[in-house]
């Protein structure tokens, strides 16, 4: 068993190539060399010397020396030289180390170098013959020794699940996916700095709560010892955002985590992160226009343009964004027509002859939107916004005043996925506590993802809730689409996965 400065690893399977890089790093403790030393600090970055040098062909005589930093991706050697190239986190270059200019010493250590390893350099900027900016090494040291080999071809295997599990090994090979993140957080940045410029508060609620609401989804339960109660991770913030726009807070918005015990699929991860507003004085209509205008600001921040390719088709942010409703939807994507639509029972024969599988006593409501993501969902490919849903699929929206059986409320659209979801709040409170019956009568009839009763949420309601719409836009999906991913794990560092099989 090999032992490191006095620490003994259990070696499990490991690589001749990991055993002889284990080595390295006990003969670097018996020479008296650290191999994980903290005492060096890069003044630049990679970028830095392509800002400085990078346009002049022709380099001064005695040029700035530059202090850098980073990871050797790739190694050429001579002999009494080599060329190594390193990535920090703008960029990589190429360093060039002669035994001459570093000397012996360290030199022989410097060939004890491996590609993964973390290295720190001094010297000067130069061109090679074929032109290439490098970095004349003065001086290298060891900043970390890397025990396993990066992979050679780690982009091209076909389990991409070793991907997302090994995300950091991912992020060191594979520049794309690096660029994805970078991106997301861009995305993320011009979000925030868009709905600050139109004086939203940003504000934080709680993670646990007492009582799940916001949505219907099946939540994940906790328990706190302390407090000796059952807690839930949330499955949004909806009603405590809602809270705020009691106590006074006209504009407020949160971008954060929300958590749902269901399916993994490309488009969902128990884990995800979203953006909800709320502006009081404000109806679902002005939340349309609302949505454009931010969407556009990004999307043209981005890429200079409204129009832009996700998987291979052409996504056209041009406005006014197209709109209908569910019906109508149904009724433009469907082979069924409206008198048709309106029969409950002729509905229902047709969800059959689409092979939905639905209980008999189905609501009219939820029977008409299963219909709706069946046959029209996946074929709203340009920006659509689809409105006049069900009160019954809407709990938490307010009726419309024309036809009290449908709520103010949105759905947007894009690539065929759900992008947001926003409506005009109910603030009634005698209202929202009749829906909430509801509600519970449906959990006790087992369905898991119906809304609970919230009780505090009622009293503040009573207290008086401006008139108000709010919003909830799905970061992860948004980020697929403006970074071109297939799947939210794509999109996600560290995706949920299944336990992994060993």
């Amino acid at each position: 068993m090999p032992v490191l400065k006095g620490r003994s690893i259990v070696l499990e399977e490991i690589s001749e190539l990991s055993l002889q890089r284990r080595r390295k790093v006990d003969s670097l403790w018996e020479e008296g060399i650290n191999p994980y030393p903290n005492d060096f600090r890069p003044v630049h970055t990679s970028a830095d010397v392509f800002t400085a040098y990078g346009n002049e062909p022709e380099l001064p005589d005695d040029p700035e020396r530059f202090m850098v930093a980073g990871r050797i991706m790739a190694r050429r050697s001579f002999g009494k030289a080599a060329f190594i190239q390193i990535q920090d986190r703008r960029g990589r270059l190429q360093l060039y180390v002669r035994k001459d200019s570093i000397g012996d010493d360290s030199y022989a250590v410097f060939e004890e170098y491996d590609i993964g390893d973390i290295v720190g350099a001094q010297g000067y900027p130069f061109r090679t013959k074929t032109g290439e900016l490098s970095l004349h090494v003065e001086g290298i040291r060891l900043l970390t020794k890397s025990l396993l080999p990066l992979p050679e071809k780690f982009h091209g295997l076909t389990d991409v699940e070793t991907r997302y599990r090994q995300r950091y090994v991912d992020l060191i090979v594979n520049p794309d996916v690096k660029e994805v993140f970078l991106k997301r957080a861009r995305i993320i940045n011009l979000i925030r700095e868009f709905m600050t410029v139109h004086d939203f508060l940003e504000v934080e609620t709680p993670m646990m709560q007492p009582i799940p609401g916001g949505a219907t989804a099946r939540p994940f339960v906790t328990y706190h010892n302390a407090l000796d109660m059952q807690l839930y991770l949330r499955i949004a913030p909806e009603l405590y955002l809602k809270r705020l726009l009691v106590g006074g807070f006209e504009r407020v918005f949160e971008i954060n985590r929300n958590f749902r015990n269901e399916g993994i699929s490309i488009r969902h991860n128990p884990e995800f992160t979203m953006m909800e507003f709320y502006q009081a004085y404000a109806t679902y209509e002005d939340l349309i226009k609302y949505t454009e205008e931010m969407l556009c600001y990004v999307v043209e921040k981005l890429f200079g343009s409204l129009d832009f390719t996700y998987q291979g088709c052409d996504i056209s942010f041009q406005r006014p964004w197209k709109r209908l409703t569910v019906k109508e939807a149904i009724l433009e994507y469907g082979d069924i027509d409206a008198k048709s639509l309106e029969d409950r029972d002729l509905a229902y024969a047709y969800a059959q002859k689409l092979g939905l599988d639905l209980p008999d006593d189905i609501g009219y409501g939820k029977l008409i939107i299963e219909i709706f993501e069946e046959v029209a969902e996946e074929k709203l490919i340009q920006p659509t916004f689809i409105t006049s849903y069900p009160t019954e699929v809407s709990p938490l929206s307010r009726r419309s005043d024309k036809d009290p059986e449908t709520v103010d409320r949105f759905e947007l659209f894009i690539s065929g996925r759900e992008m947001a979801n926003a409506f005009s709040e109910l603030n009634d409170p005698v209202d929202q506590k009749e829906r909430f019956l509801l509600q519970v009568a449906e959990k006790e009839k087992g369905d898991e993802e119906a809304h609970y009763m919230d009780e505090d949420y009622i009293r503040a309601l009573e207290y008086g809730m401006p008139p108000a719409a709010g919003e909830g836009i799905g970061i992860d999906r948004l980020v697929m689409l403006l970074t071109d991913s297939p799947s939210i794990r794509d999109v996600i560092l560290f995706p949920q996965l299944r336990r992994e099989v060993k």
